[in-house]
């Protein structure tokens, strides 16, 4: 999209990306088609918070995985998902309000 809003035709980014003219437009069809779902969720599911409020009570990663039920990796992969989700939403504000 870069390339077309910067003027180059199909052709010329059909070269740079060592594909046809017709493979580009069809790509460049799709991405005016809206989506039909809605947009990725950036806040922390309920999993999550509550592992993160676990975590910042004190609980290590192996008592809040006996209370899920689930391995200590596990629970270090949605703690982690979680921060991401969190630092995401604060760049998507910031943006917001400048």
């Amino acid at each position: 999209m870069a390339m077309t809003a910067a003027g180059l035709d199909s052709g010329q980014i059909a070269e740079k990306l060592r594909r046809s003219p017709a493979h580009i437009e069809r790509v460049v069809g799709w991405l005016d088609i809206p989506r039909s779902r809605p947009p990725t969720r950036r806040s922390p599911s309920a999993v999550e918070a509550r592992v993160l409020d676990l975590r910042s009570a004190g609980e290590s990663h192996a008592e809040i995985a006996s209370r899920f039920k689930r391995s200590e990796r596990s629970i270090r992969q949605i703690e982690g998902l979680a921060h991401f989700r969190l630092a995401m939403d604060l760049l998507e504000r910031e943006e917001a309000s400048s």
